[in-house]
């Protein structure tokens, strides 16, 4: 059942036997496709509740949601074997959730790895994609991006407390998100850490840290084209932080000329990935949504 936060935790367990977590929101089957939320590299479930939660209580079509713990974070158990942290083995997880949840089809929304997810997914199953949400992702990574990305984890410093991890966070992407408010990075920094007898830490095995540090970003990065090409008959959603890093202008550009069906958002004052619940993105979801399902109806 709902806790009173409006979600249900739901365990179970991955192809290897690992025991995985997602969140649950909206328990009742509406006949209206369900949401599956997947995060970015080291983050979870918390940082979709805003939007799961607007989902699934919309007036007019609520849905139910489905966000996922990675192996590694959030509330599913550690993996002891770092080669696992991988996107091939992470779809596996989630279509294994997915089963037992019975749920055979979906909308899913991927942030930033959680895309990369998906796109995974259009090649071992693409039946179960309906309409796909990408925040600030796409068939070509960005080498700034990733090396963003790297410096930031390396030198993550422990905070001791709840108003040193706003500040930590701000130091590092106030820049490119200049819209925030003091709410926003707040949720952000809930969403983040957990509390620990060392203070606040990474929700997150730290391991993950390793499978970027290792990365050679000397070497030009395999892209994606034939896997999103895959998606062309799949109604697409595709956010942009306008500051993003990671997603370029010019592949946005580009995934249009490839998808006929693609529709963009462009997040001003915000860089990779956009937090979801601001502005109008919520509001915005739930359209491209409803215009997505209603498409699909035989007539």
């Amino acid at each position: 059942m709902p806790n009173d936060q409006g979600f249900s935790d739901f365990f179970y367990g991955a192809p290897d036997g690992l025991q995985l977590h997602a969140r649950v929101y909206g328990e009742t089957n509406t006949g209206r496709w369900p949401v599956v939320c997947l995060p970015g590299l080291t983050r979870n479930a918390r940082d979709f509740h805003e939007l799961a939660l607007h989902l699934s209580t919309h007036a007019a079509n609520p849905r139910k949601v489905i966000a996922f713990d990675y192996r590694g974070r959030g509330q599913s158990a550690y993996d002891p074997d770092v080669k696992n942290y991988n996107v091939g083995v992470e779809a596996g997880d989630v279509l294994a959730g997915l089963a037992a949840l019975d749920i055979a089809e979906a909308a899913f929304i991927g942030t930033s790895r959680g895309g990369l997810i998906v796109h995974v997914l259009g090649m071992i199953r693409p039946a179960v994609l309906k309409a796909i949400v990408f925040n600030d992702i796409g068939p070509v990574i960005e080498v700034a991006g990733l090396a963003h990305i790297q410096s930031y984890l390396e030198r993550d410093p422990t905070p001791k407390t709840f108003a040193e991890a706003v500040d930590i966070q701000r130091s590092v992407h106030g820049e490119d998100f200049s819209a925030l408010t003091d709410a926003d990075w707040a949720r952000m920094v809930w969403a983040l850490y957990r509390e620990t007898d060392q203070g606040l830490m990474p929700d997150f095995d730290p391991k993950l840290v390793d499978t970027v540090a290792s990365l050679d970003l000397t070497q030009k990065l395999p892209d994606l084209w034939p896997q999103f090409e895959a998606l062309a008959a799949i109604p697409l959603l595709a956010i942009r932080g306008a500051n993003s890093r990671l997603l370029s202008a010019g592949t946005l550009e580009q995934m249009g000329k490839h998808h006929s069906m693609m529709e963009t958002i462009i997040v001003e004052d915000q860089g990779h990935a956009p937090f979801l619940e601001t502005g109008g993105l919520p509001s915005d979801i739930a359209a491209f949504l409803d215009r997505a399902e209603r498409k699909n109806i035989p007539k």
